[in-house]
C-alpha cells in the first residue's frame, strides 16, 4: 500500500532570499488567516496571540518578551499560519467529507491537501472490514475505548502517545489517567526532538532545560547557534537577536545550509528597518559538514587551552571551574589524545575559520550557545551537546546575566508536558507524590518511548495506541514500519483538531476524537476556562482561547482524558474527582501544586500578567547533580564513512510547514515554489553523478541489507557542502530504519542518513 502520494507539481526556483521577515511575511501571514475564515473572526484570532490576556501562539515554543509585548502584532509567520488552521470556518472536516471519502480515497491526497479539509467537528469511528468513518457518540466512543483498555492481558499493552502542544492541565491529567490505568507507556514528541538534550544536560548539569531568560539573549557578547534555523522554526527568536546585534553582540552561525533566517531581519514593526532595510545577524557563518559539530567544538575547546597558556587567567574561568563544577582534569588530559589537524579536518571547514571562531570567543563570557535538531537527531548527539557544556563550563558562561545553555524547543508546551510528567522514564521521588497525593501506588517500571512503542506494536506486544494530538505516523522514522505497527493494533484513537495520514493509516478499530484548539473558548459548567503552557525558558502563563468553536460536539483535552477515564474506571474505587477536573480547571491546578515541585500557589501566581518562571538550579549556578556540581565530560568524535557513491542527508523543514503540518508548498526563503519532493545538492554532487539539476531521481537507503526507497524528487542546485543534501520531512522519513538512534536518548537520527541518489 502507497502511504501517500508521490506526483511532481509544477517547480518554479528563484534565488534564495536574503533577509528574513520584512513586509512579505506580512503578507504572507494575512493571507494564510483570511483566506480561511472571516474578517472579524481572524482579526481577534491575531489580535489576542501571544498576549498577556490572550492565547498561547499553538506553533512553536518560543518565550514571549518579559515585559512589553507588541499590542500590534506579538507573533510571526508561523504562528499566523498555525492560527489559520485552527480558525478556519470557511471549510470543515464534518462527517459529510467521510461520507464522500473512503480511507483509500483519502489516502490518494497530499497532506497539504488533507489539512485544507478544515476543522474536524464529530466523533468518528471506522471498525473492522469498513471503508469509511462514520460518525460515533461521545459516550460509545468513551466506551468502546474503556472496552479494548479493559480487556487487555495487562496495561502495558496499550500505548498513550502525546503531542507537544497539549496544554499542562491536560498533560498533567492524562499521566494521572495513564499510571492510574497501570503503565508508563507514555512516549511523547520530546523523544523525536529533543530527548538528547534532555540526557545531556541532566547528565551534566543536572537539569533538562535551557539555563537562559529571554533578555539573556540581548546582553549576551556573543550568541553562536548550531543546527537551528529560526527565520523558518522559530521566527520570534529573530527580534532579540536583532536586538543583540544592536547592543553589539557578535552572532556565529554553525549550519551545513545557508539560512536566510540567519544572515538578515527586517522587523515588520520597526521603521528603521523598512526604510534602511533589514538587520545584518550573523558576524561568522561556518558551513560545517552534517554531523561533525562534536569535532568542531572539541577544537574550539583544544584552541581556547591554547589561549589559556598565551595568557594565563585571561581564557579560562578558573575561578568557576574550580567552585562549581568537576572532571576539568580528566576532560582536559583527554584533549591531548586528538591531534587539532584531524578534528578541523572533519568539518569541512578550514581551521582559519575554527581559529576566528575562538578569537571571538576567548575575551568574552557572556556567551549564549543555541541549538535545535541539527544537534540532536544524530548517534552521537548527547556526546555533542555534552561538548557544547564543555564549552560553556570553561568560559564560565553558566548561570551568569547574558549567558548560558539555549535549547530552543519545538512545539508550544513539549516542555510542559514533560515538566507535567509525561515521561516513560519518571523519576522515583515523582511517583512517591503521586503515590502520597492520590492513594494508588504508580507503576515503577518504565515504560516505551517513541522507538520501543512502535517495535512494540509492530511485534504485537502493544494492542491499542491513544494519541493525544500530533500525526504519529507522519513523525516517526521508518514510515512503512511504523505504519504496519499501527495497523497491527486493535485499536487506535486520535484527539485531533483536523484530518491528517495517521487517521488513515489505522488499527481493526479506529477513533477519531475531535477537540478543542488553542485559540477556542473552552465554556464548562463553572465558566470560561483557561489553560497554562510553558516556554522553552521556563516560563509558566495562561492562555485564554475566546472563538466560537467550530462545532458543539467538540471537547476539550482536559474533559476528553476526565471522560475517558470515568468510564475505564467505573466499576473501580477512585479518589480523583473527574468530574470536577472537567468543569472547574483550578482543580487540575491545585492537584499539579501538590505533585510537581515549582508550582507552589499555582492557581494565584498564574493570574499574573506573563506568568511565573520556575525553579532553575542552573541559572543560579546551583546544579542539582548527585554533587552539586556541573560535570566536565569526555566525548569521542566519530565519522560516518562514505563510499563514493553515497551522500549524507539531513532531513529539514520548508518554510510552509511546522513539524508534520504542511501550510503550503512553497519554501520561499530557499527559493522553492510549488513542490515539496526536492533533494538539496552541491552542483559537484549532481555533476559526479552524472545528473542535471532539476532531473527527477529516486532516494534510497540500504541499512542491515535492507533498501528502502524514497521515489520522485527534483534536483535542486544548493548551496551546501559537498558529500551532504538535504530534504523535506516528513517526505523522507521512509529512508531511515526504526532502530538507527541516538545513544542514550533513543532519538531517531534523522539528521545524518546515509543515502544514493538515481534517476527515477
Amino acid at each position: 500500500m502507497k502511504l501517500a502520494p508521490d506526483t511532481l507539481t509544477n517547480l518554479k526556483i528563484t534565488k534564495p532570499k536574503e533577509t528574513a521577515a520584512g513586509l512579505t511575511a506580512v503578507t504572507v501571514s494575512f493571507q494564510h488567516v483570511f483566506r480561511q475564515t472571516e474578517l472579524v473572526r481572524g482579526w481577534k484570532a491575531l489580535y489576542q496571540l501571544n498576549q498577556k490576556d490572550g492565547y498561547d501562539c499553538p506553533s512553536c515554543a518560543w518565550p514571549d518578551p518579559d515585559d512589553h509585548r507588541s499590542s500590534i502584532a506579538e507573533y510571526c509567520e508561523n504562528g499566523a499560519k498555525a492560527v489559520a488552521d485552527e480558525v478556519m470556518t470557511k471549510h470543515t472536516a464534518s462527517p459529510v467529507l467521510f461520507q464522500r471519502y473512503s480511507v483509500a480515497d483519502l489516502l490518494q491526497k497530499d497532506d497539504f491537501w488533507l489539512g485544507q479539509q478544515g476543522r474536524l467537528t464529530q466523533p468518528l469511528v471506522i471498525r473492522k472490514g469498513q471503508t469509511h468513518y462514520e460518525p460515533i457518540a461521545w459516550n460509545d466512543a468513551f466506551q468502546l475505548i474503556a472496552d479494548h483498555l479493559n480487556a487487555l492481558g495487562s496495561p502495558d499493552e496499550a500505548v498513550f502517545y502525546t503531542s507537544g502542544r497539549t496544554s499542562n492541565e491536560a498533560a498533567f491529567l492524562y499521566q494521572l489517567f495513564v499510571r492510574q490505568y497501570g503503565t508508563n507507556n507514555m512516549p511523547d514528541c520530546s523523544n523525536m526532538c529533543h530527548e538528547s538534550t534532555s540526557v545531556a544536560l541532566a547528565e551534566t548539569l543536572g537539569l533538562g532545560k535551557a539555563s537562559i531568560v529571554y533578555e539573556d539573549l540581548e546582553k549576551a557578547e556573543v550568541i553562536m547557534i548550531m543546527g537551528q534555523n529560526p527565520g523558518t522554526n522559530a521566527p520570534r527568536m529573530l527580534t532579540p537577536l536583532e536586538q543583540a546585534k544592536r547592543n553589539g553582540a557578535t552572532i556565529i552561525a554553525v549550519n551545513p545550509l545557508v539560512e536566510t533566517g540567519l544572515l538578515a531581519f527586517q522587523f515588520p514593526q520597526s521603521v528603521r528597518d523598512m526604510v534602511l532595510g533589514g538587520q545584518k545577524l550573523t558576524d561568522l557563518y561556518l558551513q560545517i559538514r552534517i554531523n561533525s559539530d562534536l569535532a568542531f567544538l572539541k577544537a574550539i575547546c583544544k584552541l581556547l587551552l591554547e589561549e589559556e597558556k598565551k595568557t594565563p587567567g585571561k581564557v579560562i574561568d578558573h575561578a568557576f571551574i574550580e567552585k562549581y563544577t568537576a572532571d576539568y582534569q580528566a576532560f582536559t588530559s583527554s584533549l591531548e589524545h586528538y591531534e587539532l589537524s584531524e578534528l578541523v579536518g572533519q568539518t569541512g571547514l578550514s581551521l582559519a575559520e575554527i581559529q576566528q571562531t575562538v578569537d571571538i570567543l576567548k575575551h568574552k563570557k557572556k556567551i549564549i550557545i543555541c541549538w535545535a535538531m541539527g544537534l540532536t537527531q544524530h548517534r552521537n548527539s548527547v556526546q555533542t551537546i555534552n561538548e557544547v557544556i564543555n564549552v560553556l563550563l570553561l568560559k564560565g558562561s553558566i548561570g551568569i546575566e547574558g549567558g548560558g545553555a539555549a535549547p530552543i524547543r519545538g512545539h508550544s508546551n513539549v516542555q510542559g508536558d514533560r515538566t507535567m510528567g509525561i515521561w516513560e522514564r519518571p523519576k522515583p521521588e515523582f511517583l512517591d507524590k503521586l503515590k502520597t497525593v492520590f492513594g494508588f501506588e504508580p507503576p515503577r517500571e518504565h515504560g516505551f518511548s517513541v522507538v520501543e512503542a512502535v517495535k512494540a506494536m509492530h511485534e504485537g506486544d502493544a494492542k491499542v495506541f491513544f494519541g493525544m494530538g500530533g500525526n504519529f505516523l507522519m513523525a516517526v522514522s521508518d514510515t512503512d514500519y511504523t505504519a504496519e505497527a499501527l495497523q497491527r493494533c486493535r485499536l487506535t484513537v486520535q484527539v485531533s483538531t483536523k484530518l491528517n495520514r495517521s487517521h488513515l493509516i489505522h488499527g481493526e478499530t479506529a477513533l477519531i476524537l475531535p477537540c478543542l484548539a488553542r485559540s477556542d473558548r473552552d465554556a464548562q459548567a463553572s465558566g470560561d476556562q483557561f489553560v497554562t503552557t510553558e516556554a522553552t525558558t521556563g516560563v509558566v502563563q495562561q492562555s485564554h482561547g475566546t472563538l466560537e468553536p467550530v462545532s458543539k460536539h467538540l471537547k476539550s483535552e482536559p474533559a476528553i482524558v476526565a471522560e475517558l477515564a470515568k468510564a475505564v474506571f467505573q466499576n473501580r474505587p477512585n479518589t480523583i474527582d473527574w468530574d470536577k477536573a472537567i468543569t472547574n480547571y483550578d482543580y487540575i491546578r491545585d492537584l499539579i501544586e501538590q505533585v510537581v515541585p515549582g508550582f507552589d500557589n499555582y492557581n494565584e501566581r498564574v493570574r499574573k500578567p506573563g506568568g511565573f518562571y520556575l525553579p532553575n538550579g542552573p541559572r543560579e549556578r546551583k546544579f542539582p547533580t548527585k554533587d552539586g556540581k556541573a560535570h566536565f565530560s569526555i566525548n569521542v568524535p566519530s565519522q560516518i564513512a562514505l563510499q563514493p557513491d553515497e551522500l549524507l542527508l539531513m532531513t529539514i523543514r520548508s518554510h510552509d510547514q511546522f513539524n508534520t503540518t504542511v501550510y503550503g508548498r512553497d519554501d520561499r526563503y530557499r527559493g522553492i515554489h510549488n513542490e515539496r519532493r526536492v533533494v538539496f545538492m552541491h552542483a559537484d554532487d549532481i555533476a559526479n553523478r552524472g545528473l542535471k539539476p532539476q532531473q527527477v531521481v529516486n532516494l534510497q537507503s540500504r541499512y542491515d541489507g535492507k533498501i528502502r526507497t524514497a521515489e520522485r524528487f527534483i534536483v535542486v542546485p544548493y548551496n551546501i557542502p559537498r558529500g551532504c543534501t538535504a530534504a523535506y520531512f516528513p517526505e523522507t522519513n521512509v529512508l531511515l530504519p526504526i532502530d538507527q538512534y541516538a545513544e542514550g536518548s533513543l532519538t531517531p537520527t534523522s539528521k545524518s542518513i546515509v543515502i544514493t541518489v538515481y534517476p527515477s
